[in-house]
Parts: C-alpha cells; structure tokens; sequence
C-alpha cells in the first residue's frame, strides 16, 4: 500500500509538457496569420498610394520613376 502511494505521488507531474507548448505555438501562428491577412490588403493600399504620390511628383516637387506593383 505505502509502494503504491508512493508511486501515486511521483507520478503526479505538474507543468507544461511539449503538446501544450505545441498547441500555444499553433494558436500564435494561426493569430499571426490571420493578422496578416487581414491588415495585408491596407498596408498594400497605403504603399500604393505612397508610390503614386510620388510618381506624379507630389513629394516636394520631386518627381520619381518608382514602379508600383
């Protein structure tokens, strides 16, 4: 009975193992991909908008051959 205990109490194993470090590792990837997506097409925007001001030459007077993609 005392063995059986005794090997109730070291098998108790507290912390973290690899499957819940894996799980969080997952869920920030999936948070991070969803960020991209869905800020992905305003940054794209606000790059478009920079690079046509400053091929019609509205950035001091400067004109620029830069290509927008």
């Amino acid at each position: 009975m005392l063995r059986f205990m005794l090997a109730q109490r070291n098998n108790n194993e507290e912390g973290a193992t690899a499957v819940e470090y894996g799980l969080m590792v997952a869920a920030i990837a999936a948070v991070i991909v969803l960020v991209v997506f869905l800020l992905g097409g305003v940054v794209k925007d606000k790059f478009n908008k920079t690079c046509g001001a400053l091929n019609t030459g509205s950035a001091n007077g400067v004109t620029a051959n830069a290509t927008c993609n």
